[in-house]
Order: structure tokens, then sequence, then C-alpha cells
């Protein structure tokens, strides 16, 4: 092996008074005060001046602009997808090692001196609170960027047998054509490692973040090629979904797709994928990571108190919006009092607001959409007689998207807010009989 093994990033706490603090704090304000540009960015050249121009706002204070971004169009897929191959013939051929230095002074970057940005950035831009966004945006992604490199070297020392007379290899080599990354909001290192990993295989990327993710993505790329990414290995637009999906998945040199968002989407891009398989020139690879709708069961031999917990923070760690949300929970109905004792005990103690003032737990929701999406549910389960509202319940999008941690109790297992992904800070609880 080349490289070392890497450890886990350490996660920083921001307590009051640390240099970390201070300098995140410092950071924040910076952005803040401030309209910065959001280019497409193709083959290493910016494009702005001209374009449809959309702003960009934190959650938790919609009338403040931060950002304005450009949004491209059918020529900007064209262009992007044309930089990806034009780069392909000499990345493809550069040397792991080389490709593999890249990212982990990425991941240098990131760790040291880029970390108050990086953190600041996906706080203002995703309204995560500050250890939220500190294991998101800095830890989970130095450690994809660092253990990519490992596990790639794990891959090709995987070799056939050979014998005195023959010396076998295997070669593995990036795929024939381009790979489409379209990434989440809601996680800063997923949306780089959907275009990283495939990269520092040898792949060049046209990537696609979430608008409501922009912001980060923006200076995650400048990070990348401050660490070495020559132009057009990766390149970041901003276009509709349905006319990236109208060039991309129509061209013959469509190689992958990386994937993490809704089920809708990914089916919709799969059958795309599937009725296309004859215009391409080989046939793509498929990942995707969907949706989903997590649970907590407990049974008499639980411990109460820990999974009151796991109710709290499973549910309502940044707002709700992950996939693996706790939003539906099993508990036996002879230890409900009990668990409502504590539920209601932990709920008082938790702050709503914005992630600027650091004691607040639970921050606004992504955008006036998914505010909208999650108010229906508890408006639907409050006029429901299958529903009894626990706590929480109140929504305010007079200055940011606000929604208080909501826990209902459901009558049925298989009632609405049991049975839908919600991806919001709304725990669903079905008492079960002893």
């Amino acid at each position: 092996m080349i490289f070392s093994t890497p450890q886990n990033e350490p996660v920083f706490d921001y307590k009051k008074g640390d240099t970390a603090r201070t300098a995140l704090e410092k950071e924040l304000q910076n952005l803040l005060n401030q309209e910065i540009d959001i280019p497409l960015r193709i083959n290493g050249t910016d494009y702005f001046k001209g374009l449809n121009i959309e702003n960009i706002s934190p959650p938790f204070d919609h009338k403040r602009i931060v950002g304005k971004a450009a949004v491209g169009n059918i020529q900007h897929v064209e262009l992007a997808i044309d930089a990806a191959l034009k780069a392909k013939a000499s990345w493809e051929k550069t040397p792991f090692e080389e490709r593999a230095n890249i990212f982990l002074k990425a991941a240098d970057l990131i760790s040291g001196k880029y970390r108050p940005l990086m953190n600041a950035a996906t706080m203002i831009g995703q309204s995560k609170n500050a250890y939220q966004s500190e294991i998101d945006a800095v830890c989970e992604l130095v450690d994809f960027l660092r253990f990519n490199v490992h596990f790639a070297e794990k891959i090709f020392e995987i070799q056939p047998s050979s014998s005195e007379f023959a010396q076998n290899e295997m070669e593995f080599r990036p795929l024939e054509g381009f790979v489409l990354a379209i990434t989440p909001f809601n996680f800063s290192a997923i949306a780089s490692n959907l275009c990283c990993a495939p990269a520092l295989m040898g792949n060049t990327v046209v990537w696609k973040p979430a608008q409501t993710q922009l912001f980060a993505a923006h200076f995650t790329l400048q990070i990348l090629e401050e660490a070495g990414l020559p132009a057009g290995v990766i390149n970041m637009i901003n276009v509709p979904g349905p006319e990236v999906s109208k060039i991309a998945l129509n061209h013959p040199e469509f190689a992958g797709l990386h994937f993490t968002g809704s089920t809708q989407t990914f089916e919709h891009l799969w059958q795309t994928i599937g009725s296309n398989l004859s215009k391409y020139k080989t046939y793509p690879r498929i990942v995707g990571e969907t949706g989903g709708k997590d649970f907590i069961l407990a049974d008499e031999t639980a411990n109460i108190r820990q999974v009151t917990t796991a109710i709290i923070r499973g549910g309502f760690e940044f707002q709700g919006q992950k996939c693996s949300a706790a939003s539906r929970v099993y508990l036996r109905k002879n230890q409900w009092e009990q668990y409502r004792v504590e539920l209601i005990s932990d709920l008082q103690k938790i702050k709503v607001g914005a992630p600027l003032d650091f004691g607040n737990f639970v921050n606004a929701v992504i955008d006036s959409k998914a505010f909208e999406k999650i108010k229906s549910y508890i408006d639907f389960a409050k006029e429901h007689e299958d529903y009894t509202l626990v706590a929480g319940g109140k929504c305010d999008n007079s200055k940011g998207y606000f929604i208080e941690p909501t826990i209902f109790l459901s009558k049925t297992p298989q009632s609405k807010l049991m049975s839908e992904e919600i991806f919001g800070p709304v725990v669903t609880i079905y008492l079960y009989d002893e």
C-alpha cells in the first residue's frame, strides 16, 4: 500500500470561547454580510453573466440574500458533457497516486483552513446547527475523501492468481463515457462524494447539485480545484432537472448515474435509462439512494431513557430531513405514560431557531415547498380522529421556515403519518398491546 490507513476525522464541539467557535462565528458573519455569485463551472470556466439568476437565502431568514446563482439551460448541459468527455482522455491516464493525492489534499484543506468556511456555508445554506454541520460538511466529507483512497487501493490489490508460465493481471478501468451526479440538499458530504468518488477512479463528471445546496457546493468545488483538480473533471451545473435528464440520459456516452434523492425521481431516471439502452455505447451503471421511513421498535426490556433520547435525536436532528430519521415509533401501550413524561420533559428543553444561536437544536426546514408539505401533514393529523397531538404542531414561516418538533399518536400502524415519508420534524407513535 502506498497510502497510510486513515483515521476518522475528530469532531469539534464548538464550546463557547473555543478558538474553533470564534473562527466559525467570524466566518458566519462574513458570509452573511455579502452576496456571492455562484456561477456554473464548466471546464474551469465560470458561466454567470447573461443567465437567469436565482437568489440564495438562508432557510432561517428567507428575506436575506447571501448569494446569486446562475441558472443554465440545455446548452450548458451539452457544454458540461463535452467538457467531461474532453477531460477524460487525460484524467483516466493520470496515475491513481496522483489522482488520490488531489483528493487527500482537499481533505486536508477542509479539515484545516477551510473548516470554518465549509461549516458556515452549510449552516447558512442548509440551516444546520454547528454540530450537525461539523459532522456532515467536515468530518464525514473528509472521511469520504480519505477512506475512498484507502478502499480504492484495496480494490486494485485484488488480482488473479498467476503461475510460472503466465502472469495474470486485472485492470480496473473507469467507465467509457461520463458520469452524471445528481446530489441532495441534506448532506454536503454526500453531495460532494457522489462526484468525487467516481472522479477518484478516473471518471469525469457532470455534477448537478440540489439548488438548495448550491451555496456549500460552490465552495466545495473551489477547494477541489485549489487541491489540484484539473478543469473538466467535475463540471458543476445549476440547470432544471428535466433539462439535465433530456440531454444527459439521451447521450450515447452516458456511462453512469450517481444519485441521492426522492424515490419518485430515481424511478423516473431508471425507467428513462432503461428505455434508452439501445442508444448507449455501453450499459450505464446506476447507483441510487432514495428515501425511507425509518422506525424505532421498543419492547418491555428497553431502557425508557435511552429510547426517549433515540426518539428525540433520531426524529428531530436536522429537522428530520434525513432518510434515516426515526419518523415512526412502536412502543408498548402499558409504558406510554412513562415515555410521554420523558418526551415532554426533553422537548421543553429544546430550542428552535436560527443556527447562528449555537443553543438552538432545531432549525428551519430547507425551503417553502418543504414547509408547506410538512405543515400539510400536521394540519391533516390535527383534524383527523386517528391521531392525538402529543407535543408541538406549530408552524411559522414569517421569517424562516420553522416547524416545532411534533409528536402524534396514531390509532393504527398503517395510517398516513405512519406510512408516508414526511421528511420533517414529525414523529408518529403507535402503541401496541403487550
